[in-house]
């Protein structure tokens, strides 16, 4: 049997169990890296912000160089091939037309007591995007996160990206361009996170931090969480596929591989009813991975992480796909709405047989920062509301105060905090 297939009920449970409480502990050594450029950054500012990215990306930056204003990124966003542009528009004109109907309602009322109360929403005032920068190039990430923050109203989204000299990818000017991001920084890893939390003589802080990126991104995301709002902590991205044989098994190991070709350390499985099937997508996947070019990415992921697993009903799917909680999923089956009403813990879903996640992740719509590493149990994929707050509100008149008063004063008696109790009774003389 081969040995990315299981199909033994214990196999099964073995392999959820392992993957439920494999260890999430992050890096020591790269948290204690973390620390120090925090702390290098925190007090020395630009001068360790640029020995960094010379360090790290080879760059040389200095205060004139580091940021891209507005102008500039339409400069090298010209050199953009137009049918890419093309692309980008369309994708983003889907992207904020399902955001749109994202947008919350403010609410205000009078209740039987006399008191108005209420919500506000109010956009958050300014953001940071990180975009990665290594092994490939995300046009569509710099879409994702900012379409969403300026339907909230954000007035201003600053992006880092790292770089190796003081040009700019035309495909990432465009997507920023076509964004309205407000400035670009040069600088990538780290040492930007902290740049853009506490702040340097040329890079401003923001108040809050979108976008996924290698561990040290990650690490240091999780620890200036508090300082600044983050969007979440991204892992390695997933993909779960529920399939029957009557699907096309090339067409399924290509969507396996579309995760899988991200990193090394994606997670790509098939839950599927049928044993030949799975067999056969086995074989599909050793057949692309000779053509496909980051086949090196994708061949050690799946060779690490995926797994095909076989039940007996497709349609008791939802009870592993609840406990996975995938980032991604796809229910490549006839009614597959009969098994989404079962599921509560899922990013983002892939509906029927001509729905690839792929399509999700540049012009469906639909965010594709996604929650991974089962935060799916709790979490939603990003949206208009990560980029709004809420202010509630209260307004008593003397009576309705009258009204009120007698059980706040008790509660607070109760508490042992007097002053509470004195600053209502003081109202009702």
């Amino acid at each position: 049997m081969n040995m990315k297939i299981i199909y033994k009920k214990n196999d099964i449970k073995r392999f959820i169990s392992n993957l439920i409480n494999q260890n999430k502990s992050l890096n020591i050594k790269i948290e204690r890296e973390v620390e120090k450029i925090f702390q290098n950054i925190q007090s020395k500012g630009d001068k360790a912000l640029f020995s960094y990215a010379k360090k790290f990306d080879r760059c040389k930056l200095n205060a004139k160089n580091i940021s891209i204003n507005k102008n500039k990124i339409k400069v090298f966003a010209k050199k953009c091939p137009k049918d890419i542009a093309k692309a980008l528009y369309f994708s983003s004109s889907r992207i904020k037309k399902f955001h749109l109907h994202q947008i919350p309602k403010n609410y205000k009322y009078k209740d039987s007591k006399g008191v108005i109360l209420g919500s506000q929403w109010k956009p958050i005032n300014s953001i940071g995007i990180y975009v990665p920068g290594g092994t490939a190039s995300y046009p569509s990430s710099i879409l994702m996160n900012s379409i969403p923050a300026k339907i909230a109203g954000v007035r201003k989204i600053s992006m880092v990206i790292p770089q190796k000299n003081t040009k700019l990818d035309p495909i990432i000017a465009k997507a920023a361009e076509i964004a309205d991001i407000d400035k670009i920084y040069r600088v990538g890893g780290a040492h930007s996170i902290a740049a853009l939390t506490w702040g340097t003589k040329s890079i401003e802080p923001v108040d809050k931090i979108v976008g996924p990126g290698n561990i040290y991104v990650t690490i240091a995301k999780k620890k200036i969480f508090g300082d600044v709002g983050i969007d979440m902590i991204a892992g390695p991205s997933e993909i779960l596929v529920v399939s029957d044989k009557n699907n096309n098994p090339d067409w399924i190991a290509a969507d396996l591989l579309s995760q899988a070709e991200h990193d090394i350390n994606s997670r790509s499985i098939l839950i599927t009813n049928d044993l030949a099937f799975a067999k056969k997508v086995t074989k599909s996947i050793d057949l692309i991975l000779k053509d496909l070019p980051r086949s090196k990415i994708a061949s050690k992921s799946w060779e690490n992480n995926g797994k095909i697993i076989v039940i007996k009903k497709i349609s008791s799917s939802y009870e592993i796909i609840n406990q996975l909680a995938p980032e991604h999923l796809e229910l490549a089956i006839d009614k597959p709405e009969t098994i989404l009403n079962k599921v509560y813990n899922a990013g983002s879903v892939f509906l029927g047989r001509y729905t690839p996640e792929a399509i999700g992740d540049y012009v469906a719509g639909p965010n594709h920062v996604l929650p991974t590493g089962r935060t799916s149990r709790f979490s939603s994929g990003l949206g208009v509301s990560d980029f709004l707050k809420k202010i509630t509100f209260t307004k008593c008149n003397k009576k309705s105060l009258q009204l009120l008063s007698n059980s706040a004063i008790k509660i607070a008696k109760a508490e042992g905090l007097d002053g509470h109790a004195l600053s209502i009774d003081m109202r009702k003389k």
